[in-house]
């Protein structure tokens, strides 16, 4: 794990229009050094007066975003001030990028799990490669509950049903079934994501701000589920990750390879009913 260098790099294209690649290698876990990070980036989306969008993506071979880090302490990350919102500092970043007055994209290449997927279901957009991209919630497998908002952002995305079989299934959701069930806008041929995305970008980062803000305010308002949502979910996350069960499905699955490159992280939903047994 890259525990020195930045894991987060932000590259201002123009003034308008921001990149933020995720960049922790081997796995693109997610740690208390990387909410830090992200936090510091959020604030500077927030108060920038040119900014419109900003687009997601990752340096990492086969990984948007992976799940939390379990080898970090978790007092390390509980011990991170609350934000602005109130809100424990995973939960505040998401909900203050879902509202900040800049366009969110998420370029989706390889997997997106957990703290990836929670990333995706915050930004305003995502596009997924069609042969790369894994989405999944993967947490019910490990006997956990997810702590960043999927359980009140999954269904108004796509129905009480089909949320439940994300949350429920835990199984990883490639990127032409995430599009069909809106898990995320589009997914387009590999070849063609990266310049998709950046034309999309350029083109909303050309017109005016006021403009962008204000629509993305009133459809927030229309379409966001309330902070008490976020809270409940970012407390039954605290509670199950002491839990008996929980621990014993994590030790499981770390014999099984899990937190190490190598198949049981690219096929993470396959390992899953194996933890139990």
């Amino acid at each position: 794990m890259n525990t020195t260098a930045e894991q987060i790099h932000l590259v201002r294209r123009t003034p308008t229009y921001w990149r933020i690649t995720f960049d922790n290698p081997p796995l693109n876990v997610m740690g208390p050094k990387f909410v830090k990070e992200f936090r510091e980036i959020i604030t500077a989306l927030e108060n920038d007066e040119d900014v419109r969008v900003v687009v997601f993506d990752s340096a990492v071979d086969g990984f948007f975003l992976n799940h939390s880090d379990f080898n970090a302490k978790l007092e390390d990350l509980t011990s991170i001030p609350q934000g602005p919102t109130g809100l424990e500092a995973w939960p505040d970043i998401l909900v203050r990028l879902t509202r900040a007055p800049v366009v969110s994209i998420a370029l989706i290449r390889g997997r997106a799990t957990g703290n990836g997927s929670e990333i995706a279901l915050a930004c305003d957009m995502s596009f997924a490669s069609r042969e790369h991209a894994v989405l999944s919630q993967w947490e019910v497998g490990v006997g956990l509950v997810a702590g960043g908002g999927p359980m009140a952002r999954l269904p108004r995305l796509m129905g009480r049903g089909r949320g439940l079989e994300i949350l429920l299934g835990s199984e990883d959701i490639r990127g032409d079934l995430a599009e069909a069930y809106g898990y995320v806008n589009r997914s387009l041929p590999d070849s063609e994501l990266d310049a998709f995305v950046d034309a999309l970008a350029s083109r909303i980062a050309s017109f005016d701000k006021w403009a962008i803000s204000n629509t993305k305010r009133l459809v927030n308002a229309a379409a966001l589920p309330p902070d008490v949502e976020i809270t409940a979910g970012w407390d039954a996350c605290m509670s199950s990750i002491a839990r008996p069960a929980a621990q014993n499905r994590l030790k499981a699955f770390f014999e099984l390879g899990f937190h190490r490159p190598g198949d049981a992280e690219d096929r993470m939903g396959s390992y899953l009913p194996q933890l139990g047994r």
